[in-house]
């Protein structure tokens, strides 16, 4: 079948003078790799991997064309000829594998995050409007700093051109600053530059004109567009299409994606969360297909060959946009010429280590595949030079990636797990509402043990002496971690019930639910939620400023919005301190003061773990080579255990 095959997804196309080996696309996304606002061997080594793997084009991370572009500490910047020999040494790595390679030109306008030495930078866009997310007041470009910044987008354009990269995509989306000109919000200037759908368009096509003016006939010229902000202040479908529709003739090809940098809600689609249906832009994009000759780009959530195969079959766009996916599987389009779907390691959308790591400062990564931003560490694992006999104690994420490691370096491995299911805490995590899709990355690690040939033992507990009869050349405890039960002040006989048992279907409570989180990720958000979509008064009280306040900002937003609209009550700085037959005591975490919860049924804890050692504990004095990992070694998460399987493993 044509769907199985995928073949509109692997033929190719020609835009203007390159040439596109497949349709699938790895979109300009943030790495925070690279040092000094330049190309660097970690950034060659990353975007080098996704060619090896087969993408048909790569968009490098974008580039400021001007000083006043930078928007991070970490952005590259292409405002000097500094840059030239590394985009040249990046396009000849990636041009190896015969993979396009195109780069991003970038203004933020007022969407500065944070400036040198901590100070707040002086942001300039079309208008003094405030940006809400940043809280920055812009300086308004004045006509002679217009004129500047539209030169140096051609200056950046042509160092690329000449650095042999095939072309450059101009970043009109997410409320960047070519966005801000078009915004009849944020765009209220009375000169040339505004007022008009016309005039609002000048600053836009005069960098079209100047990048085509110092580049080449065959240079590929692009442009990125929020087909609707999804903000009420934000630029509308209505008129991204009326933009796109008139710049059609200024550019080869059109690149959707949704959403906005200036509010909460709007950058919630830059990077998607798994709440997100998969492929929502298609329409869209099959909206803007029929009214340009161009061809279009679609990115927002397709993370999967045969999602992206349709889109393209069905004539809604030209090319898909598959970031998450190849960083989760560089080898995705290489799985899927040879006809392996099912061995694709397929993205879950958690967004934990990719756009996570980014607000965090720190490279990027995939919690499913560590190696992901790490290709100069741990790109090219050697065979192990002694085939030794490893037992991996624990069935869940750590064990199982320590499994693959380890038997992929050519050791004879066993894992035993004591229960019946592989997966650990990830079985749990994928009954949370909105969360079913990290179930995923149990069924890509099953695949992987069977790749790898692993043998497995379920329904075998291990202890020492079943370790003395195995006995293998290391060992590898990987026996993860039990809820943590806080030690509490009882005055009566109220219900008690961790998160654990809520979603085992061990624990049935209803009613007044007090949801105690200490953790401030999504366990307590999930229990909040799944209670209250069952019709229970649910108060969240949050040991922290808000929930979701450890994981990734976008999945954050999001869940706090689903939290508002279902009415629950969340109760910050929040303690747990104990209870009596129908009130619960908690505590004021700035001030000490207490806060009492009057008729309540039932407390769910989401108060963390506690590692699961007594194997670990009684392999103290053995005489062979242990290793601890995961949440037996310190409970985390699933990304701090898988990796702690990979680093683990390639050391034994």
């Amino acid at each position: 079948m044509e769907v199985t095959n995928c073949g509109a997804l692997l033929s190719p196309l020609a835009i203007r003078g390159a040439r596109l080996k497949n349709r699938i696309m790895s979109t300009g996304h943030d790495t925070t790799l690279p040092t000094a606002a330049l190309v660097n061997d970690a950034l060659i080594a990353y975007q080098e991997a996704r060619a090896r793997g087969g993408a048909g084009l790569i968009i490098v991370q974008v580039a400021g064309v001007h000083e006043t572009a930078r928007y991070t500490n970490h952005i590259l910047m292409a405002s000097s000829d500094e840059c030239i020999p590394g985009y040249r040494r990046l396009a000849e790595a990636v041009h190896a594998y015969g993979t396009t390679i195109f780069g991003q030109l970038f203004h933020p306008g007022r969407e500065i995050t944070e400036a040198q030495g901590g100070l707040l930078a002086v942001a300039y866009a079309p208008s003094e409007v405030p940006n809400e997310r940043y809280h920055v007041m812009p300086r308004p470009l004045s006509a002679p700093l217009i004129r500047e910044i539209v030169s140096c987008y051609g200056d950046a354009a042509r160092r690329l051109y000449e650095a042999g990269l095939d072309g450059v995509e101009i970043v009109a989306s997410h409320g960047y600053l070519p966005a801000q000109f078009l915004s009849p919000r944020v765009n209220v200037r009375t000169d040339i530059y505004g007022g008009s759908l016309e005039n609002r368009l000048r600053f836009t096509r005069e960098v079209l004109a100047d990048v085509r003016a110092k580049t080449s006939e065959d240079f590929v010229v692009g442009l990125r567009i929020s087909g609707g902000e999804f903000d009420q202040q934000g630029i509308t479908g209505d008129e991204a299409l009326e933009a796109i529709c008139a710049l059609e003739k200024d550019i080869d090809y059109i690149h959707v994606v949704a959403g906005t940098s200036a509010s909460s809600g709007g950058a919630v689609h830059i990077v998607p969360p798994m709440s997100i249906p998969n492929g929502y832009l298609a329409p869209f994009s099959a909206t803007v297909k029929a009214r340009v000759s161009i061809p279009v780009f679609v990115t927002g959530r397709i993370n999967q060959p045969q999602d992206a195969n349709a889109i393209i079959s069905s004539g809604r766009a030209d090319v898909c946009g598959m970031t998450r996916a190849l960083i989760c599987d560089p080898q995705m389009p290489k799985k899927v010429i040879e006809r392996r779907l099912e061995d694709i390691r397929a993205c879950i959308a958690c967004n934990q280590a990719c756009i996570g790591h980014f607000h965090k400062g720190a490279p990027i990564s995939c919690i499913q595949h560590p190696v992901t931003g790490r290709e100069l560490i741990y790109g090219n694992i050697p065979r192990a030079r002694e085939r030794k006999r490893v037992m991996v104690v624990g069935g869940g994420p750590a064990g199982m990636k320590a499994a693959v490691v380890a038997a992929e370096r050519g050791h004879n491995v066993t894992l035993f797990e004591a229960s019946g299911r592989l997966g650990g805490q990830a079985l749990l995590a994928q009954l949370l509402p909105d969360r079913m899709e990290f179930g995923g990355l149990v069924t890509n690690l099953e695949r992987e043990l069977a790749i790898a040939q692993v043998r497995v033992m379920r329904n075998t507990p291990v202890d020492r002496s079943v370790i003395e009869e195995f006995a293998p050349d290391a060992i590898v405890v990987a026996t993860g971690a039990r809820p943590y039960h806080p030690p509490l002040e009882a005055g009566g006989a109220l219900r008690i019930v961790d998160a654990w048992d809520v979603l085992a279907g061990k624990a049935n409570v209803a009613g007044s639910i007090v949801v105690a989180d200490w953790r401030c990720d999504w366990i307590g958000i999930g229990m909040a939620v799944h209670f209250a979509r069952n019709g229970n008064r649910v108060q969240l009280a949050v040991n922290g400023t808000m929930p979701g306040q450890t994981i990734p900002l976008y999945v954050r937003d999001q869940s706090n919005a689903e939290l508002r609209r279902l009415g629950v009550r969340i109760i910050p700085y929040a303690r747990l301190y104990g209870y009596d037959d129908a009130t619960v005591y908690l505590q004021d975490t700035v001030n000490d003061d207490p806060i009492i919860l009057d008729e309540v049924d039932a407390v769910v804890l989401c108060t963390g773990h506690r590692s699961v050692s007594e194997l670990a504990d009684s392999l103290e004095d053995y005489p062979g080579e242990v290793h601890v990992i995961g949440d037996s070694l310190a409970p985390r998460t699933a990304e701090e255990a898988i990796y702690d399987g990979l680093r683990v493993a390639a050391a034994i």
